[in-house]
């Protein structure tokens, strides 16, 4: 059985359907927007897994995943497994980490007038070393800015007390120990050392095994570091002296913060403030209570007099000089100590009043 021809008519439009099917094979489809893929943040911290810092970081880092639609996630490295702070600098230089939750060693790293809020006795309070803070952050935040680094939020991890396998009330008693000190900090351990000290530069990552062998026999951490990191159980006696505020900050690589979406920033900068405010809550609602943990554990809190505290008030002041320009550079010393004087001169007088 034969078919029919087509009309002439069917024909054309037979062939325009075919001359059509091949243009639209060969010309090219228009591209298909792919949905990008989230931008990966991994974040490397002393925090010791598990603690109470350690959820905080982890509830800010679902919350950032949460506020940014998935377009950001945060992976975290908690208990110095990417190292120290100066390691985590190094390796966010690197581009193989993009943030770190940083003492203020860490921060030093890229600026050391950070070091001018921890100046050893040089402040007497909370009130004080914030007030002086917040005068100098905005300078502090824009060169750290300018070396690459935005800084996300602003911490601390209490004060400094002395842990050592003996007691220490005094320098004296402090200069018969091996005195941890953060290793790279060449200028800390000369200081040290001048003064008549015995520092043992290490990474602070070995801290409890060289508690445990004798390579070091005292250093100086806040309570919470303490018992969280279990320092005090080869370290018993705490000197009852706060020798400085360990300042701390969540720094992120500028690479990296422009990476995420302009409007995103915003929710992950507010996240992130509140994170540093609730954990600097927890810190000083904490200390006391880690202190009364560890003397049921055997700690022994070891006092201090005004006259053994006027010993080490002088110790520090005599050491001044050398801490300005080598540890902390001269503007900001000055500044800061200038601040602190301001903010004693208005207490008193508002106290007067």
């Amino acid at each position: 059985m034969t078919h029919p021809l087509p009309s002439r008519r069917l024909r054309f439009l037979l062939a325009a359907l075919v001359v059509g099917a091949a243009l639209a094979a060969a010309w090219p489809a228009p591209p298909v927007a792919e949905a990008q893929a989230p931008i990966l943040v991994r974040m490397a911290t002393l925090v010791p897994d598990g603690s109470s810092w350690h959820l905080v970081l982890k509830e800010s880092a679902e919350k950032w995943k949460q506020v940014s639609g998935g377009k950001v996630t945060v992976r975290l490295f908690p208990g110095g497994v990417a190292g120290d702070d100066p390691d985590v600098v190094r390796k966010m230089r690197l581009g193989t980490l993009n943030a770190g939750v940083l003492t203020s060693v860490g921060v030093a790293e890229i600026d050391k007038s950070v070091y001018a809020m921890g100046i050893p006795l040089m402040y007497d309070s909370y009130e004080e070393v914030y007030w002086v803070h917040e005068k100098m952050r905005p300078k502090l935040e824009a060169s750290l800015e300018a070396k690459g680094f935005v800084v996300l939020n602003w911490a601390d991890g209490g004060w400094v007390h002395f842990f050592a396998k003996k007691p220490v009330a005094v320098p004296d008693d402090l200069r018969k120990l091996k005195l941890f000190s953060w290793a790279g900090d060449a200028e800390s351990v000369e200081i040290w050392r001048s003064a008549g000290f015995n520092p043992v530069p290490l990474p602070s990552t070995e801290i409890a095994t060289a508690l445990q062998t004798g390579l070091v026999e005292a250093l100086g951490a806040p309570p919470q570091v303490a018992v969280s990191s279990q320092f005090f159980n080869n370290a018993r006696n705490m000197t009852d002296l706060k020798w400085q505020l360990l300042q701390g900050a969540t720094i992120i690589t500028k690479a990296t913060w422009e990476k995420i979406p302009a409007d995103v920033r915003p929710e992950l900068l507010r996240v992130s403030r509140e994170a540093g405010a609730r954990l600097q809550k927890e810190i000083r609602d904490a200390e006391a209570k880690d202190v009364e943990a560890m003397k049921k554990r055997g700690l022994t809190v070891v006092p201090v007099s005004a006259a053994q505290r006027a010993q080490w008030q002088k110790l520090t002041e005599s050491i001044y000089p050398r801490i300005r320009g080598k540890v902390v550079p001269a503007e900001a010393f000055d500044e800061a100590m200038r601040l602190r004087d301001e903010f004693r001169k208005q207490r008193g007088a508002a106290a007067g009043k």
